[in-house]
């Protein structure tokens, strides 16, 4: 567990440098108003998808795509889709998403506090209530029957060769990337643009590689919080892994470090992102994540690097969810 809180301290480190964990970067984004967080986030999954996809040709890595998160209810995608709805929708609600929720509570942002309460809460409830109910409904369905024969990455979908949609892929981000950095020059809140914040991410990435051999991810450890909750009430089974939490955990101390130890980030107008606000925006990060089967972390940086359709339309859905609840909140 050591090697996932140290993957989790340069993940931390790496979030609270750039400075893409401050809320009103996320709440500026989902409005149009700020592009630091798409302009890090695409550099980080661009360049993350280069290394991972060098190493597993390498053979260094052997990683398969994430499966499809099926509810039952619209066809395989449909976890993905509402799933990722959800938590786009609690990015805006909460200024904060499964990841940059540990840098917010390591660098002292009060919103985290609560952003995370809320994010544990809905572990609880996915845990307990939602995830046993969906299963139920899931074993009968042709959707997961038929799961092993779904084409999980985005060159199997199309039926293209690997390395061309692969280059397609870094063409596509390095071009929006540029793009926006010449027509809008995005601002960062952090000691560092958002381009090398993306990079620094990228290199946590490689951290995580290289110490355990898998990749970036955090909202599995609310799934694993809510394990532990109803286990300790004897309602489950013992879980069989705390990673993830050491992972979120080492997060929370590599933010710290950065925070302490850095020169202050220059200073910006906090948005107000109330108590009942925060908790409610981390509920629906919890539940919205687990649902998809990954966050803005695990799909948008790692499962894109493994070129994965689900992650794709996981990233696509939130964002098109944390929009038009930026819209409908003004």
């Amino acid at each position: 567990m050591f090697r996932s809180f140290v993957s989790g301290a340069a993940f931390g480190a790496a979030l609270a440098a750039t400075g893409i964990h401050q809320p009103d970067t996320i709440v500026a984004q989902m409005h149009f108003q700020n592009w630091h967080m798409v302009t890090t986030f695409l550099t980080a999954s661009g360049t993350s998808t280069l290394l991972v996809s060098i190493l597993q040709r390498l053979g260094y890595l052997h990683l398969n795509p994430r499966n499809f998160s099926t509810l039952g209810l619209l066809g395989p995608l449909d976890g993905n889709i509402i799933g990722g709805w959800l938590l786009g929708a609690g990015l805006t609600v909460s200024g904060s998403c499964p990841g940059t929720v540990f840098a917010q509570v390591g660098g002292g942002i009060r919103s985290g506090l609560y952003t995370l309460a809320g994010a544990i809460f809905g572990g609880v409830i996915w845990s307990g209530l939602l995830r046993p109910a969906l299963q139920g409904r899931t074993k009968s369905t042709k959707e997961t029957a038929d799961a092993k024969s779904h084409r999980l990455t985005v060159d199997e979908w199309i039926g293209a060769r690997r390395i061309t949609v692969l280059l397609a892929v870094e063409a596509l981000f390095a071009s929006i990337v540029a793009a926006i950095v010449y027509l809008a020059a995005p601002e960062s809140d952090g000691i560092v643009g958002p381009v090398t914040g993306g990079f620094l991410i990228a290199a946590a990435q490689i951290v995580s590689i290289v110490s355990r051999r898998s990749l970036l991810g955090t909202s599995s450890s609310f799934e694993e919080v809510g394990d532990y909750f109803w286990w300790t009430i004897g309602r489950g089974v013992r879980p069989k892994s705390y990673s993830a939490i050491a992972l979120t955990a080492g997060m929370v101390a590599g933010a710290l470090v950065v925070s302490l130890a850095l020169p202050p980030a220059p200073v910006v107008p906090d948005i107000v992102i109330e108590p009942t606000r925060a908790a409610l925006g981390g509920t629906l990060l919890a539940i919205g994540s687990r649902m998809a089967g990954g966050c803005t972390s695990g799909h948008g940086i790692s499962g894109i690097s493994l070129l994965s359709v689900s992650s794709f339309i996981t990233v696509a859905a939130m964002f098109a969810g944390g929009a038009s609840v930026a819209a409908i909140m003004g």
